[in-house]
């Protein structure tokens, strides 16, 4: 899912490190959104709503919209279209309007 000889912008970038999503490693692209390391890798749902559980997946792409929120390294609501990747985040679904995990560290 990944453009990888664009006839403008040339070759992109290889995955270079991993990600974890929901317990399962993801290639992804040091620097890249967390939400363009997860649709490369086939991630469609990034978080359930708090009213009525429906799912949501990245929408706007600028940080503007509250979709593609998830739990990141334990913490909820973070928006992962603007968020880079680093090297070993965890990265959860979502549900509802989150909890901070107390357990992570």
């Amino acid at each position: 899912m990944r453009v990888e000889n664009h006839p403008i912008l040339g070759e992109s970038r290889q995955p270079d490190t991993y990600i974890y999503f929901d317990g399962k490693q993801i290639p992804a692209v040091t620097g890249e959104p967390v939400a363009a390391a997860l649709v490369a890798a086939g991630v469609r749902t990034f978080r359930y709503t708090a009213k009525k559980n429906q799912p949501r997946s990245l929408f706007c792409g600028i940080g503007r919209c509250n979709d593609c929120k998830m739990v990141v390294d334990g913490v909820p609501n973070v928006r992962t279209c603007v968020t880079p990747v680093r090297e070993g985040m965890d990265v959860r679904t979502q549900h509802g309007l989150g909890e901070e995990d107390v357990t992570h560290e």
